[in-house]
């Protein structure tokens, strides 16, 4: 796996070519326990759905990625999309791309195309968060039970190389009680590209009002997808789907 330095760490990424003329690159950005490896072979079916070149990679402290070198911060998801993954698309050469978020990464892209400093062709945001939810923490409670009781920790740990800093680092930041009052709402008004906004409808990390918070403020075109019999990752539980109507998405824009 070739690897990029961004403000001194080493970020492992995966950089899969066009194979048509397609005019945007997409970025991936993975959840708040994600990696390049718990993408599985979804990046490679969405370059072949589209022909677009499609680049994959694995934010600090996670996957094969420096480790962190101290506790994450509240505003962590502002830093990686302010600050890295702007240095990641100067680096790679990213010049106007899609970004397909999924979970924190979905918040990702949505704090970086609404900076309005960078130019972004299209979102698609998949399971998004803009503010805490009563379920959202649960969730995130519900995942700490699991990860201390040796299970979660056993099968995170095929996918990162510093498996207890990477499930600390995400869970003590949103179980903290400073948290509770997290909220990216200010950069929806500033989003000015097409959007494409998916959620499972039993999703176990948060209600539909997040995609009704992103459909009321943004000013630019929105389209929603929920799906049945899907949980907080519709691009595993219901992939078919979910890959036509990114597939289907993208050709528009």
């Amino acid at each position: 796996m070739p690897f990029v330095m961004l403000s001194g760490h080493r970020i492992e990424y995966q950089d899969l070519p066009a194979t048509g003329p397609a005019a945007a690159a997409l970025i991936l950005l993975h959840e708040g326990l994600g990696s390049i490896a718990l993408w599985r072979d979804f990046p490679a079916k969405l370059a072949a759905a589209t022909g677009c070149r499609t680049l994959v990679y694995s934010r600090w402290g996670y996957g094969g990625s420096a480790p962190l070198a101290a506790p994450r911060k509240l505003d962590y998801m502002h830093r990686e999309a302010l600050e890295d993954l702007p240095a990641l698309r100067q680096a790679l050469g990213l010049d106007n791309p899609i970004l397909v978020g999924h979970s924190d990464g979905a918040s990702i892209a949505l704090i970086h195309a609404g900076a309005g400093k960078w130019p972004v062709r299209a979102l698609i945001v998949e399971a998004p968060h803009v503010f805490v939810e009563d379920i959202s923490i649960k969730g995130i409670r519900d995942a700490k039970i699991a990860y201390d009781g040796g299970e979660l920790k056993r099968r995170l740990a095929r996918y990162h190389d510093d498996v207890e800093d990477t499930f600390r680092g995400w869970n003590d930041v949103w179980l903290s009680p400073e948290f509770r009052g997290w909220n990216i709402e200010e950069y929806l008004a500033g989003i000015a590209c097409p959007i494409l906004a998916i959620q499972g409808r039993d999703d176990e990390y948060g209600t539909l009002a997040q995609l009704d918070a992103v459909g009321n403020q943004v000013k630019s075109p929105f389209e929603r997808l929920v799906l049945p019999n899907s949980q907080h990752s519709p691009h595993r539980d219901q992939e078919p789907a979910v890959l036509e109507a990114m597939a289907r998405f993208i050709a528009r824009v």
